[in-house]
């Protein structure tokens, strides 16, 4: 254990050393972004690949600290130091082709700042961000009926770019990777402390071609106050209108009534007309009971099922639910196909603990099952006790 300890602090000695003749490359505002974006893109990806449809809400809060971040880099571009600043490290198509052809010979000058292969993975990887936050925000708003889009956008569209969102999230750990083999590399070739200058913001002094330039910090600051504020401001306001085929929040009082005395009263934007009229045409054999009622109130209840069912409403449940019930069981909810891959982990025993009640008493894990949301932010499954 001892020597684990003392190899763990020589190699953070080792980051942290500077060089003989070191001058300042990166600035403050540069390595805490760098760092906070490795924080905040790793929480994403724990989220987004590997946690449950629950975790969406670390998922999202980490994506706003993303914005943020990516809002303080365009800004820190053009107000930072020397080496922040994006004019600096402008190099087109023909620099960086010039520049790998010049490594491959052995014959490549070494930058101070970035490199122009360095400096094409940086606006690659700012680009792919700002794109994987806007096709997650609007996914957010078509498929779940959440954010600033959610009044602008149907279930189709927001399912197309979530696919587009998770292809641009599995690139961009592609192009993580890329990068991590690139700094390797060149910490190899030029026998430089790459990730330690990082941390530090010190390098071996050299040549430098930029003119030194002081940042800005305060003014840096207040802008990115004011564009956050802006932009938060905005995207609440834009989050508080009505969402596109939303069904209303509360259920038809005599429906509420009628069905919810004896089980849980399901939302009618989860299922088709097709099943809603057959379950009212034979309550007198409902699932094993007699559930009969005088005929005008089936018929009030049919036509509120009929109006409010799962073709007219554009959420995730009525689009997907409703698409995936089986022939040879179409009434039952909870024995459709989507249902059973949703529900397939969760243990037969905490549906049958008296928390739960039962597979169809929604209400028992979804806080939002009565308006047929089912955010994934809203699903907590209690715990039977051992």
């Amino acid at each position: 254990m001892n020597a684990a300890r003392k190899a763990l602090h020589a190699w953070i000695a080792a980051l942290l050393r500077r060089p003989p003749h070191a001058v300042a490359v990166w600035d403050l505002g540069v390595r805490l972004f760098h760092w906070a974006l490795v924080l905040v893109v790793t929480a994403e990806a724990l989220t987004g690949f590997f946690a449950s449809r629950s975790g969406l809400a670390v998922h999202l809060w980490a994506g706003g600290l993303l914005a943020v971040l990516i809002v303080w880099r365009l800004i820190w571009g053009l107000l930072g130091s020397t080496h922040a600043r994006f004019r600096n490290f402008q190099y087109g198509p023909g620099e960086a082709i010039a520049h790998a052809r010049a490594v491959l010979n052995r014959t490549a000058r070494r930058y101070i700042g970035h490199n122009p292969l360095g400096s094409a993975m940086v606006y690659a990887m700012l680009v792919v961000l700002v794109l994987i936050i806007v096709t997650g925000t609007a996914a957010l708003g078509g498929m779940l009926k959440q954010g600033p889009l959610a009044a602008t956008l149907q279930f189709t569209t927001g399912a197309t770019l979530l696919g587009l969102h998770n292809f641009l999230a599995g690139l961009f750990v592609i192009m993580i990777g890329v990068h991590l083999a690139g700094v390797a590399f060149e910490t190899w070739r030029e026998r430089e402390n790459l990730v330690g200058a990082m941390l530090t913001g010190a390098k071996e002094a050299g040549a430098d071609p930029a003119p030194p330039v002081r940042a800005r910090p305060r003014l840096a600051l207040i802008v990115a106050a004011v564009v956050v504020a802006a932009t938060s401001y905005g995207t609440l306001r834009l989050a508080a209108r009505p969402a596109i085929g939303v069904p209303p929040a509360r259920l038809d009082a005599s429906y509420a009534k009628e069905c919810g005395d004896c089980h849980f009263a399901y939302p009618p934007s989860i299922a088709p007309a097709a099943t809603w009229s057959a379950i009212m045409a034979h309550l007198d054999q409902h699932f094993g009971e007699d559930a009969s009622l005088p005929a005008d109130t089936v018929a009030k209840l049919a036509a509120y099922l009929a109006t409010n069912s799962a073709e007219h409403w554009n959420t995730l449940a009525a689009v997907r639910l409703a698409g995936s019930f089986d022939r040879a069981n179409p009434l039952r909810i909870t024995g459709s196909g989507l249902w059973r891959r949703m529900h397939g982990r969760i243990p037969a025993a905490t549906f049958a603990s008296k928390l739960v009640g039962g597979r169809g008493q929604c209400s028992a894990c979804h806080a939002d099952a009565v308006s047929g949301m089912f955010a994934p932010q809203n699903i907590a499954i209690p715990e039977p006790a051992e």
